[in-house]
């Protein structure tokens, strides 16, 4: 989505802005992963670049096509595309090659204690460790979405009609079952305490399932789909993007805390302006999470102080896309569909 800037007043830059550097590239931020001091962010025309603290960015040519998806394994990157292949790459741009499937896209990866893990189509192929030809889990749908549960015992696939949960027994086997609910589910997620598993969908609600009887019930009242959802690290959150109707833009927090959120009010922290809530990124630390809007703005809010928030980004009139975070919490990353960067660091001289 791209506007024109001058539907938007003229703003002056936020202190991030001042303080930190802007890149406009021109090419689709398509996604970004935190990895120890340093980000990598996926464009739409197959680079990933590297940002790191006190050092010049770096531009690794990865992908014929689009980045389609990115995850982090240890040290390195995971990458998919719409060239069909599933790369490794480390931060020095070694780029290895773990499979290819010619003009099939790969939709999905991830990684779990050395195990790399990728979709294409309707397949889910795992390479184990120090294992050549991976293991193929086949359903009977395209595949949305893929995560693995904190202790890597269960993987969660999405698809049409609900989601396969893969299961490793006692003897390292994989066994499945399923959760059904009629509709299309994209991103899937388990909670951090492994108690409930999300998933988005194509309609205008999240869909979650209780693990432990399996009950299912739906977070409903947006106004449009659901495009990015975090749970807030340990926190009892549940952030997810969103409208509160009207145009204004919210962050939609559920809490996940005693029996979940069956019957409870969400937190809802909202922001000025015509826009949607397109991308939403936690920051537990501070028990707040960071907003991303389709005008470009970014929001730092506080979720039980809803009077504490904080722009970080002014508009740029494109769809933020993604943000990222380093895992020392100093710096943030900000993408969005017009190309435009901004790497800033997160607090002050005095804080740090």
């Amino acid at each position: 989505m791209t506007a024109d800037k001058n539907q938007f007043p003229a703003l002056d830059k936020t202190k991030f802005e001042q303080r930190g550097t802007e890149f406009k590239l021109g090419i689709p931020v398509t996604n970004a992963v935190s990895l120890g001091n340093s980000i990598a962010v996926g464009f739409g025309d197959g680079t990933v670049r590297i940002f790191t603290s006190g050092q010049s960015s770096k531009a690794i040519k990865a992908h014929k096509g689009i980045v389609l998806c990115m995850a982090k394994d240890g040290d390195y990157i995971l990458t998919g595309g719409d060239d069909g292949r599933f790369l490794k790459i480390s931060l020095d741009g070694e780029v290895n090659e773990i499979g290819n499937f010619g003009t099939r896209w790969v939709d999905n990866v991830t990684a779990n204690n050395g195990s790399l893990v990728c979709s294409s189509g309707k397949i889910v192929y795992l390479w184990s460790p120090n294992t050549k030809e991976p293991k193929l889990f086949e359903h009977n749908s395209t595949i949305g979405g893929m995560a693995f549960d904190n202790k890597g015992r269960r993987l969660a696939v999405s698809r049409y009609d609900g989601v396969t949960l893969w299961k490793k027994n006692y003897s390292n086997k994989w066994e499945s079952s399923n959760l059904i609910w009629k509709g299309s589910h994209n991103k899937v997620s388990f909670s951090p305490d492994g108690k409930y598993l999300v998933t988005s969908m194509q309609e205008n609600a999240i869909r979650c399932w209780r693990l432990k009887d399996k009950i299912d019930f739906a977070m409903s009242g947006y106004n449009a789909k659901v495009k990015s959802f975090a749970f807030v690290g340990e926190t009892s959150y549940l952030a997810t993007s969103g409208a509160l109707g009207m145009g204004i833009a919210a962050t939609i927090c559920w809490p996940f805390d005693g029996d979940g959120p069956m019957g409870r009010q969400p937190v809802c922290l909202s922001y000025t302006g015509n826009n949607q809530v397109t991308f939403v990124e936690p920051f537990p630390s501070e028990k707040a999470v960071f907003a991303g809007l389709s005008d470009g703005s970014v929001y730092l809010s506080q979720i039980e102080n809803t009077n504490n928030t904080i722009i970080i980004r002014s508009f740029t009139g494109s769809e933020v896309s993604a943000i990222a975070t380093t895992e020392d919490r100093s710096h943030v990353l900000i993408g969005d569909m017009g190309g435009n960067i901004l790497w800033t660091t997160i607090w002050d001289e005095e804080k740090k």
